[in-house]
């Protein structure tokens, strides 16, 4: 009974029961979602590794918009950054058919990153230095990156034939589990580490709680509001290689398009408040999950793509529902009447 109260307490009910119910609807309604098959080429197939594949991408922006909530901002400026991201690889790999990439592949890798890093620090600058609102700040460069990709791009996709381009968001040769799902599970041991084993987690939740008191306490409110800032756009330019892998192209028009809400509403369904202070990394990583689920369910039983925000939008107004104060006061009350009957009784 302690352990299901614990349970029914935790910040990661709401995510597990909205995975449950997903899965249980797909169980029911989707013929052999579940089958996991192997490809002649040793690779695993099948709807659930689909999910996770899929939701790679969306775990490590979500990780990175976890740290920025937390803090009491957002940054909605993500999408854009891994369309910059994607766009950089790909131009300095090149579209030459022969294969032959312009640049060194890690060249390339490093610049798309470097990319995420810069466009953290420009987000961070102004949050940070000039005391902008985060929403305002952030939609700077929501408006203006995708422009920045045209330019980088010419306004052209730009496809890449070079071979070892693809393993990033495919199959390195002879390991079964995709690279893209390899790439997630190290960033969220890099966030459990920074987490559990420094001081940044306290300093961040310190800081999205109260920063003028945090200042006080010796808080550097400056440069930890920079570091979320420049690891959101870490993780930004990160997916970016991944997305662009995908495809093996930069397609600066759809790129990333609408992730930034995705990663905002994993890390409300994982229990994290938009006022910031205390988050929940495990909820983060189920709240994207079950998003990508959402969404792989959604196509499964043929709802058309354009239909999809509707459908989230749904969700996130059941999220914000639960969450609010009103709605926590009156399960209290519910409660309380409900143990007082009890006791008349």
């Amino acid at each position: 009974m302690d352990m299901l109260k614990k349970f029914t307490g935790s910040s990661l009910m709401l995510p597990l029961c909205a995975l449950a119910l997903l899965l249980l609807f797909n169980a029911v309604f989707v013929d052999d979602f579940f089958k996991i098959s192997v490809m002649d080429n040793g690779n695993l197939y099948g709807r659930p590794i689909d999910i996770l594949y899929r939701a790679s991408s969306l775990i490590i922006l979500a990780l990175g918009m976890t740290f920025v909530i937390a803090t009491g901002g957002v940054d909605i400026s993500v999408g854009a950054v891994v369309a910059i991201s994607a766009a950089t690889c790909c131009l300095m790999l090149g579209g030459d058919v022969s294969g032959v990439p312009e640049h060194p592949f890690i060249l390339a890798i490093l610049a798309a990153l470097a990319m995420g890093i810069i466009a953290g620090i420009w987000n961070g600058i102004l949050v940070a230095k000039l005391k902008i609102q985060a929403m305002v700040a952030t939609l700077i460069l929501m408006t203006a990156g995708r422009g920045i990709a045209q330019l980088l791009t010419d306004g052209q996709i730009i496809t890449v034939y070079y071979t070892p381009f693809s393993y990033i968001g495919g199959n390195i040769p002879g390991v079964m589990i995709p690279t893209a799902m390899i790439i997630a599970f190290l960033m969220v041991c890099l966030v459990l580490f920074l987490d559990k084993k420094t001081s940044l987690g306290l300093m961040i939740q310190s800081v999205g709680i109260n920063p003028t008191a945090s200042h006080y306490a010796g808080v550097k409110v400056t440069a930890v509001l920079f570091a979320v800032y420049i690891f959101s756009g870490f993780c930004a330019g990160t997916a970016g290689l991944i997305e662009s892998s995908l495809i093996r192209a930069a397609d600066a028009n759809n790129c990333g398009l609408n992730m930034e809400m995705d990663a905002i509403l994993s890390v409300t369904l994982g229990g994290t408040l938009m006022v910031g202070g205390r988050y929940f990394i495990g909820g983060t990583i189920l709240g994207a999950i079950t998003i990508q689920t959402l969404t792989t369910t959604m196509y499964a039983v043929g709802v058309p793509a354009d239909a999809l925000p509707a459908v989230k939008a749904v969700v996130i107004l059941i999220i914000i529902t639960i969450q609010s104060e009103r709605f926590k006061q009156m399960y209290r009350n519910w409660k309380l009447k409900r143990s007082g009957e009890a006791a008349n009784v």
